[in-house]
């Protein structure tokens, strides 16, 4: 049986069969559970669309295929349902991500950790900047999504985890509570961040990074402190290559070597003539702190790719010394040690 292989009226015959039965009947029937994410829309009524597109599967191939056969998300039921023209909508709202708590908790922080309501000004402001963030593509969000009210109930949830509260609480979950200590142990920088996120979304200089458009940073994505717009941004100013062979450039002239400012490692060294010149660019000063300004070569530092790493794992970030300071700690544990610090410069321009 190929999965997918339905047409729209494989599909129109199942949901008529639907309307006939009731949702309870057929969803019993066919052994499908009420959807969680997706309802398919026809004529003004909802369907839970992953039973829809495994029960139609039966009317060519003989047999509907069992809800452990197919995903109901996108890439496969939504998908099959949307290219045979049918509506698609997001039957609850996905989880708040980073960016969109930060933005929240400082609403809250600014209101003196006190929740707000649905008609406070802010929290119109707060909805509309979420809005503009599109944390989630369209398909995936209800039609409440990140609504007056839903943005003034999370700064409840936010609000009532407060340390010093002491009423009950809310139903807060994890990720809320963890933003909370971040403005909590690092205030000024958290701040910072907010401003960044709120003036870079209402002058659009801030592009949204949706949570399923992973790559090698993902990781790094989901522990920076500053959340994963900010950290896109202060990626793509380790990644330009002007600066970074400007770097290079200065340290080579004041007669230091490409190695690593925290280890030491060498690639040349170690790859000959195909490590040669190579070396990563980290820039020392995070975004939330730097804020959005000229670069200079002195805040930038080069290191190996494992340090990188080790460097943007979790917040708050160690600068390469500190970082240097461990990694020579645990040589020294282990009976060895460090090759010396390479020769630095201060920057020859900024750019």
């Amino acid at each position: 049986m190929a999965k997918g292989a339905i047409s729209r009226d494989d599909i129109l015959k199942t949901l008529k069969e639907y309307d006939d039965l009731g949702r309870d009947a057929f969803l019993d029937l066919y052994g499908y559970g009420k959807a969680n994410t997706y309802l398919l829309v026809h004529n003004g009524t909802e369907y839970d669309s992953k039973a829809i597109a495994g029960v139609a599967h039966k009317h060519q191939h003989g047999a509907p295929l069992t809800w452990r056969e197919l995903s109901g998300g996108q890439g496969h039921a939504v998908d099959w349902l949307q290219r045979e023209g049918f509506t698609i909508i997001a039957s609850r709202n996905p989880k708040w991500t980073r960016d969109e708590l930060i933005l929240a908790c400082d609403v809250v922080v600014r209101n003196g950790w006190e929740g707000l309501s649905a008609e406070d000004p802010r929290i119109a402001e707060l909805s509309d900047l979420l809005q503009l963030l599109g944390a989630y593509p369209v398909e995936e969000r209800a039609p409440t999504y990140r609504n007056y009210n839903g943005a003034a109930r999370k700064t409840f949830d936010i609000a009532t985890h407060h340390p010093a509260y002491t009423k009950k609480r809310t139903n807060g979950g994890r990720l809320d509570r963890e933003v909370l200590q971040d403005f909590l142990n690092r205030p000024t920088e958290m701040a910072q961040a907010a401003h960044l996120l709120r003036e870079g979304l209402k002058h659009g200089t801030l592009e949204p990074v949706r949570p399923e458009e992973d790559d090698d940073d993902a990781e790094d994505e989901a522990s920076a402190p500053e959340g994963r717009v900010l950290y896109r941004r202060h990626r793509t100013r380790e990644r330009n290559k002007g600066l970074r062979t400007k770097k290079i450039a200065a340290v080579l002239k004041a007669g230091g070597t490409l190695a690593c400012e925290a280890c030491g490692f060498d690639f040349a060294a170690v790859y000959g003539e195909r490590g040669e010149g190579y070396i990563e660019c980290h820039h020392v000063v995070p975004l939330h702190e730097a804020g959005e300004g000229m670069t200079k070569l002195s805040d930038l530092a080069l290191i190996c790719s494992n340090c990188h790493r080790m460097i943007h794992r979790s917040a708050p970030w160690p600068t390469p010394s500190e970082l240097r300071a461990v990694v020579q700690q645990q040589a020294t544990a282990g009976g060895t040690s460090l090759p010396g610090p390479r020769v630095t410069t201060e920057p020859i321009a900024s750019t």
